[in-house]
């Protein structure tokens, strides 16, 4: 969303909107193959260094949180709205995708048996990073968000460099172990090591994601979108050089890995904004955009009710593995049953967006 200065409520931007949906879709497609045991490389993450276009879709989703808080909340502060009324919506949605991460997790640990509850997770981290970048928008300024930045990507560039960034003995890990110890997503009983990659110290950098979103909102407020490819080069640039000394890495999000992958999303914000908002190309992903969590959380119900059951296996090796595989091989079969689970959500997404249903978690 954006205002002018005269204008009483903020506007959409449709370029926004396309990119979120675009996000949520290619979440979809990574995170549900027809099986784990044949994915094409570019859409499974980096083992632990490196970055694959798969290790770009959080950060791009959270730096498009940071852009629509930019684009929603940030207009009605300068407008005069009640800070304190601005504060309490926030931090109820917030606490709502919060709530329904952990919700998901419940499901997941009941319906497919699992030997323990996980409360790290997707959407607990977007509601961390919503609730702490919203506040900052309506109680800092534009300064005080940059030092933000600046102290958050530091001091933890600093923690790491002291612990090194090994998998099972980094920092964040440590601390993620001491806290949870069986219940994160990794757990070795025999050695006491654990590690989750939406753990607690890590969410320092996705935060930091997310601040620099407010400030790509602000350059595409100001109408000189140009702006946003020359600080996507100053970004790209930063985190090549950075990573020389603190490896790019999703698991740990490291400072490299927030100005590597933020650089990237400056660049395809720009290009969705050249080619969306200025040359009226169709907004592409819109539909998905505009229902964003009730995709990804409906999605993620679903799934889980096929595993659960046993149908998502049935009808991979039915459909999927049965007629692809023999022709295009099983890496092919299970990104079309992917393709196939992407296209299914734009049904409903779709009928809800004809009938301006946004359901709003």
């Amino acid at each position: 969303m954006t205002s002018s200065q005269s204008g009483q409520t903020p506007t959409r931007y449709a370029s926004v909107d396309a990119l979120r949906g675009i996000t949520v879709a290619a979440m979809l497609l990574v995170n549900n193959p027809g099986t784990w045991s044949h994915v094409f490389a570019p859409l499974e993450h980096a083992q632990w260094n490196g970055c694959t276009p798969t290790d770009l879709i959080f950060p791009f989703f959270l730096v498009i949180v940071g852009v629509s808080i930019g684009l929603g909340v940030v207009p009605r502060v300068e407008q005069g709205g009640d800070r304190a009324a601005l504060t309490r919506t926030v931090l109820v949605r917030a606490l709502r995708i919060l709530g329904l991460g952990l919700l998901l997790h419940l499901l997941a640990w009941w319906w497919l048996d699992l030997p323990h509850y996980r409360p790290w997770g997707v959407l607990q981290r977007i509601g961390l990073c919503f609730a702490i970048a919203g506040m900052a928008a309506i109680w800092l300024s534009a300064r005080m968000q940059w030092l933000c930045i600046g102290l958050l990507l530091g001091d933890y560039a600093a923690l790491l460099m002291a612990g090194g960034t090994p998998p099972w003995h980094n920092l964040p890990s440590r601390v993620d172990t001491v806290l949870l110890g069986p219940l994160l997503y990794q757990y070795d009983a025999a050695t006491g090591l654990g590690h989750d990659p939406e753990g607690l110290l890590s969410t320092l950098g996705a935060l930091a994601s997310t601040l620099l979103g407010l400030h790509a909102a602000a350059l595409l407020r100001s109408g000189r979108p140009l702006r946003l490819l020359a600080a996507a080069i100053v970004l790209l640039v930063a985190g090549g050089v950075w990573s020389h000394w603190l490896p790019i890495n999703k698991n740990l999000w490291t400072p490299s890995y927030v100005l590597w992958t933020a650089g990237w999303a400056y660049a395809a914000l720009w290009l969705a904004h050249r080619l969306v908002d200025r040359n009226g190309w169709p907004a592409l992903g819109r539909r998905f955009g505009v229902n964003a969590i009730t995709a990804y959380a409906g999605s993620g119900v679903m799934v889980l009710a096929m595993l659960g059951t046993g149908s998502w296996g049935w009808l991979y090796a039915q459909v999927f593995d049965r007629w692809i595989t023999p022709l295009a091989g099983a890496e092919t079969a299970s990104l079309a049953m992917a393709l196939a689970f992407v296209a299914l959500w734009w049904l409903p997404m779709a009928w809800l967006d004809r009938r301006r249903i946004y359901l709003k978690i």
